[in-house]
């Protein structure tokens, strides 16, 4: 019988001006960006860690240091793909991740596709095994001021 586990992320970056707005690896047309040391994608990183805590193998700062100048700027599909692999080589493959982003604006209903076929894609899994959904704080929070953005992540996985 195989091994199941459950694991679950949380990320948070501030929004700032002269920044793309990159969301589950889709640029999203918007004034601001998320600040941070690779492309920022509060969602991505989420996941990321989901998948990681799932496994007991660390979290995303522990693979990825924010004070590496090789992650400098670096899309953070990038990092699910070697989170995808740093999974298959400790014998686990993701089965699904259900994710969701906490924000006031943009609204993002018409990216959420692209979004989910980019996970889907880099952790080698069918569309319909990955969740993306969208929520606001309804004014309240640093998310409600439109100071940041949020993503919460859980991902189920099982041993190879």
């Amino acid at each position: 019988m195989k091994d199941l586990r459950i694991g679950e992320g949380y990320d948070v970056h501030r929004l700032a001006a002269g920044r793309p707005l990159i969301l589950g690896g889709v640029a999203i047309p918007y004034q601001r960006g998320l600040l941070g040391h690779s492309d920022a994608d509060v969602l991505l990183h989420a996941i990321c860690d989901a998948l990681l805590g799932a496994a007991a193998l660390g979290d995303i700062g522990a693979h990825f240091p924010d004070d590496s100048a090789v992650y400098r700027n670096i899309s953070s599909l990038k990092l699910l793909n070697q989170v995808s692999l740093i999974l298959e080589n400790s014998g686990w493959r993701p089965i699904n991740v259900d994710s969701t982003l906490v924000m006031e604006e943009p609204r993002v209903a018409d990216h959420i596709f692209n979004m989910r076929k980019n996970i889907a894609r880099e952790l080698k899994l069918e569309v319909t095994s990955v969740s993306v959904k969208a929520t606001t704080s309804e004014g309240l929070g640093f998310v409600g001021l439109k100071e940041g953005i949020a993503a919460r992540a859980v991902a189920l996985i099982e041993s190879a």
